[in-house]
């Protein structure tokens, strides 16, 4: 379970298109020092309603086994009309550096290195997309990392042990497909035998895995994480004929989200499937999404922007209660 397939057997016939997407293949730093691979597509010309900013961006993260490229073929033409796109191999996947798979408990550094990455060329609002595993990783990297507004309360004591000196870019919304509530139930959903063996196999294996590696992979499951994202702007894609996360498990989990939270259910198609079903109504819907939380960060950025002028220029008052660090001990 913790030793996923660096590559998928149909990775084999990307090259072509990959090569049509075209690209920058990079190396970043995970925040404890593991070097990643990743792919930077630059922004294409979207709708004519559309108005890109470079100081935005989209970071694909992949499901579990294999690398981004399939996930880059299928959504980065779409994406990148809308910013410039991030695909990030995970440790242990692609070409990164080998490692276990954790589910996002240590997956969650491998995103605070592209943030960094991110920021260090000047993104300052980014989105995060993510099927399966990589939107299980999306919601806790937001989590643990902060969405990035606030910066004292978002800072690690822990450290990253690799810091930018680049101003971190904020999370500006999340879209994460075919997540399912509980970690242990995609586990007991490929399994062979009977319901209850299966689930109990797959918590036992959890209990197994959080042992060797010092540190629980559930306790940031989207469970137990998604009502933290509040007025974060989430898009929560389910497939009603998925039969690894389940569209009960969907309800479930869209239901404990919080107050920004959308849930779509695409009709017909399978785990991770829903653009392969329907690319129009996919591309629609995600489009929208991300264009309004890119928008209402721009607005809100705009806002602080005016605020934060208005109190450099505002002159200092004698009436206020203290004048110093002195007056404060007074």
């Amino acid at each position: 379970m913790l030793a996923a397939p660096r590559a998928l057997p149909e990775e084999a016939s990307l090259g072509p298109a990959l090569d049509r997407l075209g690209g920058e293949v990079i190396r970043i730093r995970a925040r404890d020092g593991l070097r990643l691979s990743a792919r930077w597509l630059d922004p294409e010309p979207g709708s004519p309603d559309w108005r890109g900013d470079p100081r935005e961006a989209i970071v694909i993260l992949h499901g579990y086994s294999g690398s981004v490229a399939p996930d880059l073929v299928e959504y980065g033409p779409a994406l990148r009309r809308i910013a410039g796109v991030l695909g990030l191999d995970f440790r242990g996947h692609g070409d990164s550096d080998p490692a276990e798979t954790t589910f996002g408990l240590r997956e969650v550094d491998d995103v605070g290195g592209a943030l960094a990455w991110l920021g260090e060329r000047g993104a300052r609002r980014v989105a995060l997309f993510g099927t399966s595993m990589g939107g299980i990783v999306a919601l806790a990297a937001t989590v643990v990392l902060g969405d990035g507004g606030l910066a004292g309360a978002d800072a690690d004591p822990d450290a990253p042990r690799i810091i930018s000196p680049a101003p971190r870019p904020r999370i500006v919304g999340v879209v994460a497909e075919a997540v399912t509530a509980e970690l242990p139930t995609v586990v007991a959903n490929r399994l062979p035998g009977p319901g209850p063996f299966r689930r109990w196999l797959a918590r036992r294996a959890f209990a197994i895995a959080a042992t060797r590696l010092g540190g629980d992979p559930r306790a940031t499951e989207p469970i137990r994480v998604v009502g933290l994202l509040e007025e974060l702007p989430l898009l929560l894609i389910h497939d009603d004929a998925d039969t690894t996360v389940p569209p009960a498990e969907g309800r479930r989990l869209a239901a404990a989200a919080g107050a920004g939270a959308e849930h779509w259910v695409i009709p017909g198609a399978g785990h991770g499937l829903g653009r392969r079903t329907d690319a129009a109504a996919w591309d629609l819907r995600v489009g929208a999404f991300l264009r309004r939380a890119f928008e209402a960060a721009r607005e809100q950025d705009g806002a602080m922007g005016i605020l934060g002028a208005a109190m450099v220029d505002a002159p200092e008052s004698d009436d206020r209660p203290y004048r110093s660090e002195a007056d404060l001990h007074a």
